[in-house]
């Protein structure tokens, strides 16, 4: 949510907070105001958890003011002992959210010297009015679908960009600083899935985890290139296994999508590591060793791409709604 719209719908939620506080005729209907501003999150469903727990948090507090200013008095020393027994509570059943909010309501009673029904019902309805009209201006939020169909873009965009080194490096052992494109791609992950967990938490009822499970395949895929990247720097001698492998990883390239099923590939790197298995065996220490590079790379290349396939076989029916 930006700061405009965050801005706007604070200061709406606010003032009717406060206007139907009043027309109920509750008293410190101010608080009903504040409690609004408390509770206008930056999402549809920490709003809603939030302001339920706020509702059983103040349940909470009431009745354990109740009973120490009905047993001890209305004093000051009366009011920190409520918060001794009230704030371990509250954190106790996840209900912290509402410590501060619920406490300024038991002042009122504390100012009042009351804790007869009417008034823990007015401290109640301001909680409830104000949580509620927040809640209410919080279910519009401006979708990020678009925008995060241009990340998943990106992603591969990038991700083509990375394949693409990998087989330039391997046919003219020519260093991309490929770790530096992967760390790269690796950070912009991480702020993409913020934008896609605040989408998810925007959908009360339609809640798909797709977004979510497509960026932690990519993560998952990034992490496996890494390790790839690190072999390929060994790979020195420029034999025909380099110039095939190279050939794999820009044919990939051309083919990263999402809605790739990754199946024609598993058969391609499954028919190369049969035809590894069956060439002659390197006949010096440095081609044996840049055949077990090559092999180890292939394997690795293998998990890359099986990570996809696993993707797309749980997700294939909302993946072909996207076509």
């Amino acid at each position: 949510m930006s700061l405009n719209h965050r801005t706007i719908k604070i200061a709406f939620a606010t003032v009717i907070a406060i206007l139907i506080a009043q027309f109920f005729q509750l008293n410190y209907s101010v608080a009903a105001g504040v409690i609004a501003i408390l509770s206008v999150l930056d999402t549809k469903k920490s709003s809603v958890l939030t302001a339920l727990q706020r509702i059983v948090s103040t349940v909470l507090a009431l009745t354990i003011a109740t009973i120490l200013f009905r047993l001890f008095g209305f004093h000051i020393v009366v009011f920190g002992v409520y918060l001794l027994f009230y704030v371990p509570l509250a954190y106790r059943f996840n209900l912290q959210s509402g410590i501060a909010p619920c406490s300024v309501l038991v002042t009122h009673l504390l100012l009042e010297k009351q804790t007869s029904f009417p008034w823990l019902l007015n401290e109640l309805a301001l909680m409830m009015i104000g949580a509620g009209v927040a809640i209410l201006f919080n279910l519009y939020m401006p979708s990020k679908a678009s925008q995060i169909i241009l990340l998943r873009e990106q992603v591969e965009t990038q991700m083509k960009e990375v394949l693409h080194s990998f087989s330039v490096a391997l046919r003219e052992g020519e260093d991309r600083n490929q770790s530096k494109l992967l760390d790269e791609l690796d950070d912009q992950l991480e702020k993409y899935r913020q934008v896609v967990y605040a989408e998810f938490d925007n959908q009360l009822l339609d809640q798909s985890t797709y977004n979510i499970r497509y960026f932690d395949m990519r993560s998952e895929q990034v992490t496996i290139l890494k390790y790839m990247a690190t072999n390929l720097g060994l790979c020195a001698l420029p034999t025909s296994e380099n110039k095939i492998l190279a050939g794999l990883f820009f044919l990939t390239a051309a083919q990263l999508h999402e809605q790739n099923t990754g199946i024609y590939l598993m058969e391609d790197i499954d028919s190369l590591l049969q035809s590894f298995r069956e060439s002659e065996l390197p006949a010096t220490r440095a081609e044996f060793e840049n055949r077990a590079i090559l092999f180890q790379l292939l394997n690795d290349f293998r998990r890359f791409i099986q990570t996809k396939k696993i993707f797309y076989e749980e997700y294939a029916a909302e993946i072909k709604t996207k076509k």
